[in-house]
């Protein structure tokens, strides 16, 4: 039997897996064929590649591309753009841009949604529904009945009802600001809840969840600057979202979020460094991952530019956030993955070039994807 986590990259939306009777982990990796980096320039690729989702055994030593299915995918939004059923029937795969018809140098938003058959083999995707524009983060919830997807370029959060691993609208939430950058839609672990991170007008809105009826509550909650990527796991008491703040050098923050507080709140913000793109909670729920841009996203030239991103652990405890650990990982890193045993890590980047070697199971995948996998050592 599969089991499926969730993690991932905005340019890779990654996804953990624990899997059958070899004992296999895997990874799923949504891949932009398009966006480059250019001495801190984001740029159209030439010749443009074809967007894919990969599947990568990270119990392999070094981890290893079992398939890879064509699919629309964006580095544009939080590294949450993979969602997996609770059943590991299907995964959800959002595209958020693609390229401009009139110029083949820039891209505009997108409303991609694939649907995988992750029980097929090889994986294929089975259906292509249309979100909204800049269809961004999406989740699915426990008892695997409905999705969600923020919608970055027009303020709404796509509503999916799911049966027999079959997707259907349901319709859209508007949150009242078609500029507020919804960027990743998270339900609460017991389903009742929905948390819709804003990174342009820096709130984090709250939605109520009754018998699937989605409605926003009106309520919402101010973490820091540009909030982004977030998760929650464990017993689900808390969940972590990153603020990727304005990328002028100054450190960014992480917020732990009281989940249980009625309503609930931020309760503690911890600096993290340049530009937390990804966060990720271990499946215990006692620690959580930050993948930090650390400037490895800037022009060579800037004051605040580092020829490495940074993976930093931190344990919790309540609301509670204390370092742990770092390790060097490599430029412009979007996801990261937990192992099911909460003691492996499997970190992306987007990278064309073959970079330096940062350790024994360092890997490129083909064209795009960085990863490395390690064991923690915090106990």
């Amino acid at each position: 039997m599969r089991q499926w986590l969730v993690a991932g990259g905005s340019l890779l939306a990654c996804v953990s897996l624990s899997a059958g009777s070899n004992g296999a982990e895997l990874v799923v990796s949504a891949n932009d064929g398009r966006a480059i980096l250019v001495n801190g320039a984001a740029q159209v690729a030439q010749p443009v590649r074809p967007d894919t989702v990969s599947i990568i055994d990270i119990a392999a030593n070094p981890p290893r591309i079992l398939f890879e299915i064509e699919a629309p995918a964006s580095v544009v939004g939080p590294p949450q753009s993979v969602a997996v059923a609770p059943d590991e029937s299907i995964a959800l795969v959002t595209g958020a841009t693609k390229l401009d018809p009139a110029d083949a140098s820039k891209t505009v938003p997108d409303d991609k949604l694939s649907v995988i058959d992750l029980k097929s083999s090889p994986p294929r995707v089975v259906a292509t529904l249309q979100a909204g524009r800049g269809a961004a983060g999406v989740s699915i919830n426990r008892a695997g009945t409905l999705a969600l997807v923020a919608n970055r370029a027009e303020g709404t959060v796509s509503i999916f009802t799911i049966a027999n691993g079959t997707l259907t609208p349901a319709g859209k939430l508007n949150l009242g600001d078609d500029k507020s950058g919804p960027s990743h839609a998270l339900f609460t672990r017991d389903g009742k809840m929905a948390l819709v991170s804003r990174d342009n007008d820096h709130k984090i809105s709250v939605l109520s969840v009754l018998e699937g009826r989605v409605e926003y509550t009106k309520r919402d909650i101010n973490p820091g600057l540009r909030p982004y990527s977030m998760d929650t796991a464990g017993a689900g008491d808390t969940a972590v979202v990153g603020n990727v703040g304005v990328g002028q050098g100054d450190a960014d923050t992480i917020s732990i979020i009281d989940l249980k507080a009625k309503p609930p709140r931020v309760a503690n913000t911890v600096s993290v460094g340049q530009t937390p793109e990804g966060v990720k909670m271990s499946p215990d729920g006692n620690f959580v991952v930050v993948t930090v841009m650390n400037g490895s996203n800037k022009a060579k030239e800037s004051p605040f530019f580092n020829d490495h991103g940074l993976l930093r652990i931190y344990r919790l405890s309540g609301t509670d956030a204390a370092h742990v650990a770092d390790a060097p990982i490599g430029h412009w890193c979007q996801g990261a993955a937990w192992s099911k045993d909460s003691r492996r890590i499997l970190a992306v980047c987007n990278r064309l070039e073959r970079p330096k070697p940062i350790g024994p199971l360092s890997t490129v995948a083909p064209g795009r994807c960085i990863s490395r996998a390690f064991r923690t050592t915090a106990s």
